[in-house]
């Protein structure tokens, strides 16, 4: 009786060694995720790629988009495909969801940004407002920028802009000449630290992206809407659950949470 009370205790011994080694040892399906993200995340996200593939040796990441969120929504309109979508504005992936292009149950708010102007680094400028930089040569996005919307509701709250929604309005006090008008918050940034703009108007996470340029002034919270970058699997993806993983990492994980402090970000 004790030896088969001895056998079945290393029977139900060596099944749960070989239960965890097998767990241990469980294969995922390989799978290459496109993510089309907001311009301002390239150097954060790029970061989190890079941590996340290292235990996560199954994904791969295709070269991820990063451009102004209005053109990667325009993109997925025009048939362009992606697993994930991350944009620098709700109203754009309120525009992505109402075309389809997403699963909106995957929906929720991932990142918080701050609003700044920004000067060439070691620059003699002093912006102490808002309004000291309406006679200077002013970098900003274009409308389907979000970073150009918040700074044009931004020059609303001062009645520098004549809509407060940050489009289709016009600008008072401020001439086209002293304008230099980006395609993204990158190139408005670039636009500052290379001199042909004085002042710029973009996110904080920018100034960790670019070593040219410091931030002057931090823009009240107050003067534009909340900063909010959604994320969203793409409805189409052919590798959902995996997008779904990895967005979930980038909201929970302690290692995730460091990169995007590093450069600027906060999670909402």
């Amino acid at each position: 009786m004790k030896k088969m009370r001895a056998l079945l205790v290393g029977i139900v011994a060596l099944a749960l060694v070989c239960g965890v080694a097998l767990a241990g040892c469980q294969k995922h399906e390989k799978a290459t995720l496109q993510i089309f993200a907001a311009n301002s995340l390239s150097e954060a996200m790029n970061e989190a790629q890079a941590a996340y593939t290292k235990s996560h040796d199954w994904i791969t990441f295709a070269d991820t988009q990063y451009k102004g969120s209005g053109t990667l929504v325009k993109e997925l309109q025009g048939g362009a495909s992606a697993d994930i979508l991350i944009t620098a504005a709700t109203s754009n992936m309120d525009d992505a969801a109402s075309s389809g292009l997403i699963d909106e149950s995957s929906r929720f708010d991932l990142y918080k940004n701050d609003l700044v102007v920004v000067v060439q680094k070691g620059s003699d400028i002093k912006i102490g407002s808002l309004n000291d930089i309406l006679d200077k040569k002013i970098a900003i996005g274009n409308e389907s920028v979000p970073a150009g919307n918040y700074a044009r509701q931004s020059l609303a709250s001062i009645g520098a802009y004549t809509d407060a929604s940050g489009k289709g309005g016009d600008y008072v006090g401020i001439s086209s000449d002293q304008l230099l008008i980006a395609e993204s918050v990158g190139q408005v940034v670039t636009y500052v630290g290379t001199g042909d703009a004085e002042v710029g108007i973009a996110y904080l996470s920018d100034v960790y992206r670019n070593d040219q340029v410091e931030v002057a002034f931090t823009i009240p919270a107050d003067a534009h809407k909340n900063i909010i970058y959604p994320a969203a699997v793409c409805k189409d993806s052919k590798a959902a659950s995996e997008a779904a993983a990895f967005l979930k990492w980038c909201k929970e994980d302690s290692s995730a949470k460091q990169i995007w402090q590093k450069y600027g970000f906060a999670l909402a």
